[in-house]
């Protein structure tokens, strides 16, 4: 496949990509994104810590902790940065939960979920300068709730919740 490079941002690019599949001539337009981190975390009293982020253009979205790998970053790395950064809570530990690609048919996107234990709160989040959220803690049972009754919208938080409640049948 050829590609040529559309568009470079500072999280995402586009490429349109031309070659031979199966002897047939494709062209295709992606999305380039290097992938991100989510995070399940439970507080001392088993609470799901969650963000209330401002998500243009939908406006406040309810998800999970999460951010984008920096360039080189490992995906566990990312994911202990996130946390804390986000929420202000440090992790000991990050098991891999899944893995998945939210939009497969056009974009490079891959999200790397894991479930952090042994956290403890160390600092007030520390946020970029275009981030605006704040933390919420919530009842895991009113969690799965609010994903069957379509109030949770967030693929991330969705399958990564879901993903965790299975695990534990």
């Amino acid at each position: 496949m050829r590609k040529k490079s559309i568009y470079k941002g500072k999280i995402l690019g586009l490429g349109i990509y031309e070659g031979k599949i199966e002897g047939r001539t494709v062209r295709r337009e992606v999305i380039e994104h290097r992938g991100a981190a989510a995070i399940v975390a439970f507080d001392e009293d088993g609470r799901v810590i969650l963000v209330r982020q401002h998500r243009f253009p939908h406006g406040y979205i309810l998800e999970i902790p999460a951010g984008t790998l920096e360039r080189g970053e490992k995906p566990e790395a990312c994911a202990f940065r996130e946390l804390e950064e986000e929420t202000g809570y440090r992790a000991k530990k990050m098991t891999p939960l899944i893995t998945y690609y939210p939009s497969i048919g056009y974009n490079t996107e891959v999200i790397h979920c894991f479930v952090a234990s042994g956290i403890k709160k160390v600092s007030d989040p520390r946020l970029d300068d275009d981030e605006i959220l704040s933390v919420v803690k919530m009842n895991p049972r009113r969690l799965v709730s609010m994903i069957k009754t379509g109030k949770i919208q967030d693929s991330k938080t969705i399958c990564a919740i879901l993903t965790h409640v299975v695990k534990k049948l």
